[in-house]
């Protein structure tokens, strides 16, 4: 069973890239969650991206995984503060610019 994943993908004005989730990012999902990754940054190589999983309240491995892969093209990841312990532990937020949203 697929754990529900919402994706949505848009430009800013100022030609940055934001890729935004909702839901669980798991094995079940993973490829889908990649694949909108890759594609963002095959279609705009040169666009800042940032990745908003503040509506996300379960990541595993993978996700970290698929950040990590990209780190040097994401300019900002949004997080759930839920989700900031395991990004710690993982080295994820000394490599890339994780905030928690403001209010």
């Amino acid at each position: 069973m697929t754990t529900p994943l919402q994706l949505r993908t848009e430009r800013a004005d100022d030609g940055s890239l934001l890729l935004a989730a909702v839901g669980e990012l798991d094995l079940s999902n993973i490829a889908e969650f990649t694949a909108a990754v890759a594609e963002m940054v095959a279609d705009q190589p040169d666009a800042p991206m940032t990745v908003d999983l503040s509506a996300v309240e379960y990541l595993d491995s993978g996700a970290i995984n698929v950040l990590f892969g990209h780190v040097g093209r994401i300019r900002r990841i949004v997080v759930n503060p839920i989700l900031m312990p395991v990004l710690r532990v993982s080295g994820l937020t000394a490599v890339a610019a994780v905030v928690v949203p403001d209010g």
